[in-house]
């Protein structure tokens, strides 16, 4: 080590001793040429690592792989279309006639204990027999009727339509009294007239037939009669 201080030292003196009479003569020349030196000095070490440390790498022998690219392809499902299921058939206009008692209604009593009231139904005004009633309904006694032990009738006015079904239905007029009794002592009233409209939309015919198609009646008449149930 020693040795190799010396070296460089010996190696050193003239630059030294050409510095020293450089900074004699002029001390900014000096000081620049040094400066000059030093960086020319340090770029050829720059120089030197560079090359020695691309030297120690290793060269890339690692292959690149391609791209992978997929084709296009049409990808097969296991569902398949599904059959929408056929429309119900309609239901035939023509309604069954069931097997009920389609006689006119007028004066059958139906008589049923206390507190409930006993109902008669009165008949329909037919049109030659063109629409038959199949379903007859019994109203709901009014309450207030009930308590008060009246009883009385109603009219209603009505539609029957295609289906036989019952629309449109008000009440025309309503009376209250005996209705077995003299029609002059009957009086006008609207205690049954809610519960004959409600009724009325309940009843089922079989409706007008013309041409083999179903026609709609408007302008049908029924009467509900509100009779009390006699004691036993």
């Amino acid at each position: 080590m020693d040795q190799v201080t010396t070296a460089i030292k010996s190696a050193l003196k003239p630059i030294q001793a050409l510095y020293n009479k450089a900074f004699d003569a002029n001390k900014y020349v000096a000081g620049v040429g040094l400066s000059v030196l030093i960086t020319t000095a340090l770029f050829f070490v720059m120089v030197i690592l560079i090359s020695l440390g691309d030297s120690g790498m290793k060269e890339d022998t690692s292959v690149k792989l391609a791209d992978v690219v997929m084709p296009e392809r049409q990808i097969d499902t296991f569902m398949t279309e599904v059959e929408k299921p056929e429309q119900p058939e309609e239901q035939p206009e023509d309604i069954a006639q069931p097997d009920l008692d389609l006689q006119p209604l007028t004066g059958i009593d139906v008589s049923i204990a206390k507190p409930k009231a006993n109902f008669k139904a009165g008949g329909s005004f037919f049109r030659d027999g063109e629409y038959i009633p199949l379903f007859k309904v019994q109203p709901i006694y009014p309450r207030r009727a009930q308590e008060r032990g009246t009883e009385g009738y109603a009219i209603v006015s009505f539609t029957i339509t295609e289906s036989g079904s019952v629309e449109d239905a008000k009440p025309l007029e309503g009376y209250c009294g005996d209705p077995e009794g003299p029609a002059e002592e009957m009086r006008p009233c609207t205690l049954f007239n809610s519960a004959s409209t409600r009724a009325a939309l309940k009843l089922k015919y079989k409706p007008k037939i013309v041409d083999g198609k179903a026609t709609p009646v408007e302008g049908v008449f029924h009467k509900f009669t509100f009779i009390m149930a006699e004691d036993d």
